[in-house]
This record gives structure tokens, C-alpha cells and sequence, in this order.
């Protein structure tokens, strides 16, 4: 073979290299732990985010603080870096302690504030801020909207978030909704940048009617179609609920949860409740099972 010729063939399978690991066909497999954009905020996150609201937060808070923040520690090096709480569960503080060794943009803090009356914004804001033990909250959500007329209801909560949001305090904005009266407020609203929406493929204590959690089978393919909708509108969804509330207590329906909520529903990621370590590996797996 002339040098001429082996220069050829070598050229020639390097970029025909490079092509096959660039083909779908080469692909690296999608995971749990990749980061993806929350549509039009702009806020990159792992797909699976730890939940720390069982019960309002009574499950983790259990734990204690030593152990819960070794159960973070361990989600961490896992590779999970989207991690969420609610003013109204028992655990920012815990979870502000338990995140406090980690470089605080190595990962993306969630909050949910409770928009009730006679209370300033801003103050309540600088509150959470303190309890968490952060300077900002890379989401912050109106928690549990419930009524058909939330959009309205909340205007001053919404302006609140404006104003926090040029301060930095805030970097983007969303709203959870529980029942279909709120739910269907969602798709082409303005404001909303990120909508955190109850998801499984049984209907567990998802949206129905009314707020309440119960079963609603016969409303899945509704809000799905929300789902899809609001992710066409340019927003991130953040879904809850894959399993069930801890209904489901069998293995085989926990995978079935996660891949209707990505195969079928198309949700950005998932936020779960973990109490232990073979919880956070099962759900990583189950992720990646359906993502394959």
C-alpha cells in the first residue's frame, strides 16, 4: 500500500468514525442525570429531581437532619441535581443544611410559594431565601393553584415574583395547579414559564373536577393533552405524583409511571420523594429504563 494510499485509508476511517459516533444508531443513551431546558426559562435540570414533600415533608423530616443530609449527599453523587421543596412542607431548612457543602450553582433549588392574603411578597421571599439558606431560588412556583381563577387571584404574588426576578432573587417563575378548573388555565398563559402538573398512568390522586386529590382514571388523556399543549406553548414541565403519592407499591407500576410520563405524556422531568438510597437508585433505573 503506497503513502499515499494509507493516508487515505486513515483519513478516510477517522471521519467515517466520527460519523458512526454521531448517528442516532451511536447515540449516547438519554439518563436520568442529563441536564435538559425548562423550555422558555432557560433553567437546565437533571430529569429526575428530589422531592422533599411526602406527606408536606413529614416522610424526609423523619430522617432527622444527619441522616436526610447524607440522603441528599447521596442523590448528589449520584448525579442529581435538581432539588425541590414548598414553603409550606417542613423541610427548606433542612434541605438549605443538607445542600450547604455543594457549590450553589452545581445545582437548582426549586421553591413553591403559599400566595395567601395579607402578607407582602417580597417579605416572604427574603423569609424563604433565609430558611433555605440561599441567596436565590432558581424556581420559585405558585404552590397549589387550585381554582379556575388563580391567574387573577394571584396578580400581586405574579408581580412579587417580576419584581425578585430583576433583583436575581428569583431567575424564573411557574405555577403547580391541582385539578382541572386550574389546570386548564395553563396552556397558552404568558406569565408561566415552568408548570409542575400531577402525572401517572393511573389517574392516582391526579387532576380531576376538583382540587381534591383522588383517583381520576377517566381524565388522563386530558391532562396529557394540557401537558403537550403548555410544552408547545415554550414551557417547562416539572411533573409530580409518578407514583401515586406512594400508592404504588409495586415495582412494575413505578416503571410504568415514568415511562408514560416521558414516552407518552413528554414532561421535562420528575420530581420524587425519596426517603432512602435504594429509593433514589430504583428511580434512577426506572428513569433510565424509560428513556432507553
Amino acid at each position: 500500500m503506497s503513502s499515499y494510499t494509507r493516508r487515505e485509508f486513515i483519513r478516510t476511517s477517522v471521519a467515517a468514525g466520527a460519523g458512526a459516533a454521531s448517528s442516532p444508531l451511536y447515540a449516547a443513551p438519554h439518563r436520568a442525570t442529563d441536564t435538559v431546558t425548562l423550555g422558555k426559562s432557560g433553567i437546565r435540570v437533571t430529569r429526575l429531581a428530589f422531592g422533599t414533600g411526602t406527606d408536606n415533608g413529614v416522610v424526609q423530616a423523619a430522617l432527622g437532619q444527619q441522616e436526610f443530609s447524607r440522603l441528599i449527599a447521596y442523590a448528589y453523587e449520584r448525579g442529581i441535581r435538581f432539588f425541590e421543596t414548598a414553603e409550606s412542607y417542613i423541610t427548606p431548612a433542612m434541605l438549605g443544611e443538607a445542600l450547604r457543602p455543594f457549590p450553589r450553582d452545581s445545582y437548582v433549588l426549586m421553591n413553591k410559594v403559599t400566595t395567601d392574603g395579607g402578607v407582602d411578597p417580597h417579605e416572604r421571599f427574603d423569609q424563604m431565601r433565609r430558611i433555605s439558606k440561599t441567596e436565590y431560588f432558581d424556581i420559585m412556583l405558585l404552590h397549589w393553584q387550585h381554582t379556575a381563577e388563580w391567574m387573577s387571584e394571584t396578580r400581586r404574588w405574579q408581580d412579587g415574583i417580576a419584581e425578585a426576578q430583576h433583583k436575581k432573587t428569583i431567575l424564573s417563575r411557574g405555577a403547580s395547579v391541582h385539578g382541572l378548573p386550574a389546570l386548564r388555565q395553563m396552556p397558552g398563559n404568558q406569565w408561566l414559564e415552568v408548570a409542575m402538573i400531577r402525572m401517572n398512568h393511573k389517574g392516582t390522586r391526579m387532576d380531576g373536577p376538583s382540587y381534591r386529590d383522588d383517583d381520576n382514571p377517566d381524565h388522563v388523556d386530558e391532562v396529557v393533552s394540557h401537558v403537550r399543549q403548555v410544552r408547545r406553548d415554550g414551557m417547562g414541565v416539572v411533573s409530580m405524583k409518578l407514583v401515586g403519592n406512594g400508592a404504588f407499591t409495586q415495582h412494575a407500576d413505578r416503571q410504568a409511571a415514568m415511562r408514560f410520563a416521558f414516552q407518552h405524556a413528554g414532561v421535562d422531568c420528575v420530581t420524587v420523594g425519596f426517603k432512602s438510597k435504594t429509593e433514589v437508585d430504583e428511580a434512577i433505573d426506572n428513569l433510565n429504563l424509560a428513556l432507553a
